[in-house]
């Protein structure tokens, strides 16, 4: 889940890791460090809390050197703090680690019978203590750190120094992501693209079990597997623009990304519509008509807001497809004993494609035969390299912890799909396709205007911003979206929210409702429109503050809440994504007025890869 980034060449080292760091800050924030080497000594500087501390500390004692390593971190093992900050170092050997050792303490426990001396809690710092015994019994920098890797289990992405070799920086990958930038007559090494965008397009991206030595007298890095055995490796080039990884004027990244929705669902549906033929075409997706004809069951897997996608996703593809269709935490997928088999879809959803969760349940399933799909935003990911299908969302660089228009994207990548789906199984006609590509082509408008609500939402933000608990209702394909209201509302402002069915709400959320508490009641005119009605008055009855975003026009509604906002009309299956727009806003400003890191909440990280 922590950020790292390595640079060897002739630039000083100091300047583009920080500048990397801050790219990846939103991968955790408790505490960073940077180690460069100058005449064979290295100098590390590092400091508790986000990366301003860190620059701070390395404007009054700067580090020089062309061969560096930088961290910034989430904790899992050991609280935050400097002595458990990254780089850590034992002897001449230098580290910096993302991922978690599993068998830490067993070679903890051993290295300490030997001799030596650990300093900090983490689990990291026995991979420098391994690679230094290593050294000690003969071996040079390279075989040591392989030696040492061979003897660790766990998840690793790690970067590593030897003052011994001052001129070599290693890396190697094994469940995290990494991503080596090539440049010229210089490298780089990252956890993500965006770190290194600013300096080289020219990526290639490192498979679990690569290990990569980048000498400064190299034009090309050498790889090869942990074990020696040597690989050639592709180059792909990034076509990102690293503006887009910029705020471009808005306060927070997380307000930016809520206004390029309509630009993030234009570029992930470009190219991929069949007008005519009411189909749709997607590359790199290599299930034909014949694979989605022996598919008899679908298992969506995700986690946090992917999760909840995958739940509009679970209506879409039972009315588009008539196909039963499971959405299950991918943290408990495994874990039970799936019934899955070569009959089953299972699509794996993430915003990164580096969620552990998710990337260990697809190998499960993949284990007894499924096939995957993967839907996710990063190119070249783990999940999307191994899984047997990928769709692409065109979000480009999420930075803000709290995701928006990954959501969107993914909301539309699961239209898309079922969209296939339903045509290759002769479940949607040419007609019924054509409606919906229709209602993708205008969503991006209607998106457009739902954003014109900002500064009416801000005022009900302002109105409700020092409630201690919120309640949010839908039903349908709304549900899912009360469910991702209520996140975003916990996430970045600390508010305590709950998301429900609101048919659910009589079997116990109901005690909870009194003049203290608002309730987000989703009430689009849809096929729920009455049911939902009668929850709402439900809700007021019992003194509940309502806050209803309804249909454009809605007097009904306006009569009885408190509060309404006024989303554009849409076809049915559209609504999820306007409904979307005004709960993250909500969730933004309430954030902003109650002063909190908008972009980075606490104990949070933007990529979860560890379980």
């Amino acid at each position: 889940m922590c950020g790292i980034v390595g640079y060897i060449g002739n630039k000083q080292a100091t300047p583009v890791i920080l500048d990397g760091l801050k790219r990846l800050e939103y991968r955790g924030y408790d505490s960073a460090g940077i180690c460069t080497i100058v005449n064979g000594v290295a100098v590390v500087a590092r400091s508790e809390g986000k990366l301003i501390n860190l620059e701070n500390l390395l404007a009054a004692n700067p580090l020089p050197g062309s061969i560096g390593i930088g961290h910034t971190r989430w904790a899992t093992h050991g609280r935050p703090s400097v002595r458990n900050a990254h780089p850590h170092k034992a002897g001449p050997v230098i580290v910096v680690h993302n991922g978690i050792i599993e068998n830490y303490l067993e070679l903890k426990d051993r290295l300490k019978k030997i001799g030596h001396v650990f300093k900090s809690e983490t689990d990291t710092e026995v991979i420098s203590h391994l690679i230094e015994e290593k050294l000690k019994g003969g071996d040079s920098f390279e075989p040591a750190v392989r030696k040492a890797l061979q003897e660790v289990r766990g998840a690793y992405a790690i970067c590593v120094l030897c003052e011994d070799e001052p001129g070599v920086l290693i890396a190697a990958k094994l469940g995290s992501p990494m991503v080596v930038g090539i440049g010229e007559s210089e490298f780089f090494v990252a956890s993500d693209i965006p770190a290194i965008l600013s300096y080289t397009r020219t990526m290639i991206f490192m498979e679990d079990g690569e290990f990569a030595l980048f000498r400064a007298s190299a034009t090309e890095p050498e790889f090869s597997t942990v074990a020696g055995i040597r690989i050639e490796k592709q180059s792909r080039h990034i076509d990102w623009s690293p503006l887009m990884a910029e705020k471009g004027g808005y306060k927070h990244f997380m307000l930016k990304e809520i206004y390029e929705q309509p630009r993030a669902v234009r570029d992930t549906i470009a190219g991929r519509l069949n007008e005519e033929e009411g189909d749709v075409f997607l590359e790199d997706f290599q299930l034909s008509d014949e694979d989605f004809s022996a598919i008899e069951r679908v298992c969506i897997v995700a986690c946090g807001t992917s999760w909840h996608s995958g739940l509009v996703g679970k209506f879409l593809l039972e009315e588009l497809c008539r196909i039963p269709v499971e959405v299950d935490i991918a943290s408990e997928f495994r874990y039970r004993n799936p019934v899955v088999n070569d009959k089953t879809l299972v699509i794996l959803i993430s915003q990164s494609g580096e969620t552990a969760d998710t990337l260990a349940a697809m190998r499960e399933a993949r284990s007894r035969g499924a096939r995957a799909l993967a839907i996710c935003n990063v190119v070249d990911s783990s999940i999307a390299r191994e899984a047997d299908a990928v769709l692409y969302t065109h979000a480009g660089p999420e930075i803000g912890v709290a995701s928006t228009k990954a959501f969107i994207t993914q909301l539309i990548a699961l239209y898309l799909v079922s969209i296939r789906f339903g045509r290759a199984v002769k479940r949607v006609d040419r007609k019924r396709g054509r409606e919906l590509i229709s209602g993708l082509l205008h969503v991006s408008a209607l998106i457009e205007e739902t954003l014109k609500l900002d500064s009416q939402v801000e005022k009900v933000a302002r109105r409700f911003m020092n409630a201690r608990d919120f309640l949010y209702l839908g039903r349908g394909m709304s549900y899912p979206i009360a469910l991702e209201g209520a996140l975003k509302l916990k996430e970045i402002s600390y508010i305590h929210a709950e998301g429900y069915p609101a048919g659910e709400m009589k079997h116990g959320p109901i005690a909870l409702i009194d003049e203290n508490m608002p309730v987000v009641v989703l009430v689009p005119k849809n096929s729920n429109y009455e049911k939902v009605v009668s929850n709402m008055e439900e809700v007021i009855a019992r003194g509940g503050r309502v806050i209803a975003i309804c249909s454009a026009g809605d007097a009904a509604i306006r009569e009885k809440a408190e509060v309404v906002i006024e989303i554009p009309e849409a076809p049915e299956e559209m609504t999820p994504l306007l409904l979307s727009v005004p709960l993250q806003m909500l969730a933004y400003h309430i954030a902003v007025l109650k002063g909190t890191d908008v972009d980075q909440p606490r104990n949070l990280a933007k990529s979860v890869t560890v379980e």
